[in-house]
């Protein structure tokens, strides 16, 4: 049986007086691409929030690789493998794409290996290398997004969590940033993907959840999410 990299249990979070999050139980094991899908205001992002400690919990627990991260920061929990592509992208905007890169690695100090994990993302995301020193700040969305996402692999994650990666991004540039995923995970990295674009998401992943109004609707085999009625109907347009 695999091993459960990232288990979270009856989670509740709630900011400002409303409950954004009522009561999640997720897990994802190891290798495995799981995607958290639902409309807009579904409690999504706040979950992720949740998970990397920047929204405290008010219930529930979070346990990654079997021990609880409730109270640790973001810089904690990269140093433990666990790295995460923001909505919104959060490069840094006055720095040069190679700089920003460089910064993913900021927990690092082996100087050969960081030097070839730069050169494994200008591969991986070939548009990059062509503008290494041009400020982030000047990139489109998309390429944001292809840096964000180097950045945050540069870590060496063992749980890669994207919040959102096609919001804002042409069609082109969807495809690229999917085939990525798709990539990434095949090499081993485990992900917790949310994405509000439910079809391409559950296209790539292995399961699916499906969250409406701070809690978990339905759950299960991506294809068979994919093929059911109700996702297809709320969520696909059909």
């Amino acid at each position: 049986m695999a091993n459960t990299f990232l288990k979270i249990t009856g989670l509740k979070v709630a900011y400002g007086g409303i409950k954004a999050v009522k009561g999640v139980d997720l897990e994802v094991n190891e290798g495995e691409l799981v995607t958290l899908i639902g409309s807009n205001g579904a409690g999504k992002t706040t979950t992720m929030k949740a998970i990397t400690g920047s929204l405290p919990m008010a219930e529930g627990d979070i346990e990654y690789l079997g021990k609880s991260i409730r109270g640790k920061g973001a810089w904690d929990l990269v140093k433990e493998g666990l790295a995460m592509v923001p909505e919104g992208r959060g490069v840094f905007m006055r720095m040069t794409i190679a700089e920003n890169l460089h910064m993913g690695a900021y927990i690092r100090n082996d100087k050969a290996g960081i030097a070839d994990d730069v050169e494994k993302m200008f591969t991986i995301f070939p548009r990059l290398r062509e503008r290494k020193d041009q400020l982030a700040g000047t990139m489109s969305g998309g390429e944001q997004q292809m840096l964000a996402m180097g950045r945050a692999l540069m870590s060496r994650p063992k749980v890669l969590l994207l919040d959102e990666p096609s919001m804002g991004l042409s069609p082109i540039m969807v495809d690229k940033i999917f085939e990525v995923v798709r990539d990434v995970s095949a090499n081993g990295v485990t992900i917790l993907l949310v994405e509000q674009n439910a079809s391409r998401a559950l296209g790539v992943a292995n399961r699916g959840y499906v969250m409406e109004s701070g809690v978990i609707s339905m759950n299960g085999p991506a294809k068979d999410l994919l093929s059911d009625p109700r996702v297809r109907a709320a969520y696909l347009g059909e």
